[in-house]
């Protein structure tokens, strides 16, 4: 009797662990797996009717995706471009910027943590419309670049275009850089807070300066954080079309704004479906390559 007893309590523990994923299986196949679905057999119908939002019918269409290829690779190649630069971008400016709150900040650090935070407290809308103020052709940059003499340089780069920041490249991008700019410093400075400062000591202790501790120990062991903060700024910037649509021109177009244009204006849901599945299919493969070069799986 305590054998069967104890074996029940066995056999009772044991689903214990299933049970407390049951929630997080149920929510991931509701609001993942079924519209993942629902989004991939969209992309295989076709649509005859404009006009009539239930007209999709499933039929294996696989041309929508070869259509959406051939028509609007250019689209896809400047969105990658724009967010890879973005990307390194803001880790160029917040891996210091988290250095020095997780080093260097003391009892700033957390006000320093929250003027970075500060500015998801406006809506992103809002805060890509400031952008277009401060970058328009009245605006502050402008002017003061006039003062310095620089625009004829600039527009010489390739920066400018006929004296202009705004629809250009540069703007988009710099849009992006701003608004996923604390999306990158945060997960660094919780990688950067975790590294124990007595390994760096140890370093110099065995005779590396400076330079050479921070090579060898911090940035390695800040990598996850480096990982972790290039997919939250990479991805939604990838897909992004508020910043094409407000800084950029028709020369600016992202895969997003096709997109968009494709589901609430055209009507054209199977072709936004397929666009949509491509952009994910893309972005899953090239994290994974990512994330086989950087060779670290410990994400913060």
């Amino acid at each position: 009797m305590a054998e069967a007893e104890e074996d029940r309590a066995k056999r009772s523990a044991g689903l214990v662990p299933y049970g407390l994923l049951s929630p997080g299986v149920l929510w991931l196949l509701l609001f993942f797996l079924v519209p993942l679905v629902t989004l991939a057999r969209t992309s295989l119908s076709v649509k005859t009717s404009r006009f009539d939002p239930n007209d999709i019918h499933f039929s294996w269409e696989t041309a929508n995706f070869t259509n959406a290829i051939s028509d609007y690779s250019e689209q896809f190649i400047r969105s990658f471009v724009y967010a890879g630069i973005a990307t390194l971008l803001c880790i160029a400016i917040g891996y210091p910027m988290a250095y020095v709150i997780a080093f260097r900040g003391g009892r700033f650090k957390n006000l320093l943590l929250g003027l970075v935070v500060v500015p998801f407290f406006t809506s992103f809308l809002i805060r890509t419309l400031a952008w277009v103020n401060v970058l328009s052709d009245q605006g502050p940059v402008i002017s003061i670049l006039d003062r310095l003499q620089l625009v004829s340089v600039l527009n010489s780069l390739g920066i400018m275009s006929d004296g202009r920041l705004l629809s250009t490249h540069v703007a988009v991008i710099g849009g992006l850089t701003y608004n996923f700019l604390p999306f990158m410093i945060l997960p660094i400075y919780v990688s950067l807070e975790k590294i124990d400062l007595r390994l760096t000591e140890a370093a110099k202790d065995l005779y590396n300066n400076g330079w050479q501790a921070f090579r060898k120990v911090v940035l390695p062991l800040s990598l996850p954080g480096v990982f972790a903060g290039s997919l939250l700024t990479f991805i939604p910037a990838a897909g992004d079309f508020i910043n094409a649509e407000f800084l950029g021109g028709p020369k600016n177009t992202m895969i997003g704004s096709v997109i968009q244009d494709r589901f609430l204006v055209q009507a054209d849901i199977p072709t936004a479906a397929a666009l949509s599945f491509i952009l994910m299919i893309i972005i899953t493969i090239g994290v994974l390559i990512y994330a086989r070069v950087l060779g670290t799986d410990d994400l913060v």
